[in-house]
């Protein structure tokens, strides 16, 4: 079965810094292109990073941009979201997301194109 889950949310002062994981079950890693994508209240889901299948290409929103660091670990199956400068327009639930796929440098920043999702974590930025 597979299986997502996100951790590491929680309440950060603005400025701060925090660390998003996202636990994958029920498959390896090694075939899937991963991207991390958040909600806010009132608004709708949007991308904020993504990470091809090889590791080898990222690709970040413009309002996370030298701020976010995504990255994996597929000898543990994890993905992760360092987040540093966080502002209080971080607010959010955040989620990760994979897409199956057979290209190893291609990412995606449509939620559409992502078959797995997890359930959400929450990161508060208070000002």
């Amino acid at each position: 079965q597979v299986q997502l889950v996100e951790s590491g949310g929680g309440l950060v002062q603005s400025g701060g810094s925090t660390r998003l994981s996202c636990a994958a079950s029920g498959f390896t890693l090694a075939y899937y292109a991963i991207a991390w994508f958040r909600e806010a209240p009132g608004k709708e889901r949007e991308f904020v990073a993504a990470i091809s299948r090889g590791a080898d290409v990222t690709e970040y929103a413009d309002s996370v941009k030298g701020r976010f660091t995504i990255s994996k670990d597929s000898t543990k199956n994890m993905v992760y979201l360092h987040m540093n400068g966080l502002k209080p327009e971080d607010t959010a639930v955040y989620y990760c997301a994979l897409e199956y796929t057979i290209y190893t440098s291609i990412v995606r920043t449509s939620s559409s194109e992502y078959d797995y999702w997890g359930r959400g974590t929450q990161v508060t930025v208070s000002s």
